[in-house]
């Protein structure tokens, strides 16, 4: 680790968090239903664009932390933009308003779709070549 990759690893987290930010307000502003969808709908764009980017920056799930596009870009930009504790205290609301069934299927949902996201971003960025 240099003090480049904290460098990256910081600005493109910092990019993430804003874009976080502006998509969680964007989406909160126009939908107010009980289910968490500006959560679910970062997770699941973070998803896809995790998958699509390790396939075209080549990401070794072994050792992903060395180059400056996967530091920057895949941990930094992408791990700010998505949030995994934000999708644990929605479910921890959502059993509280409505029960335990409609925190678990959340979850389910959110993992699935992300899944499919991932496998889906991947599958197009091999497809592209």
């Amino acid at each position: 680790m240099t003090a480049w990759d904290v460098l990256w690893v910081a600005l493109g987290g910092g990019v993430g968090s804003v874009l976080r930010w502006g998509v969680g307000r964007a989406v909160g502003e126009r939908y107010h239903g009980l289910f968490p969808l500006s959560t679910f709908l970062i997770n699941v764009s973070g998803a896809f664009a995790v998958g699509y980017l390790s396939v075209l920056f080549y990401v070794d799930w072994r050792d992903r932390y060395g180059a400056a596009l996967n530091v920057g870009v895949v941990t930094g930009v992408l791990g700010g933009y998505t949030t995994f504790s934000t999708m644990q205290l929605d479910a921890v609301k959502l059993a509280k308003q409505r029960g335990g069934v409609s925190a678990t299927s959340y979850l389910l949902i959110s993992l699935v779709a992300g899944q499919l996201a991932a496998g889906l971003g991947s599958a197009l960025a091999r497809a592209q070549g």
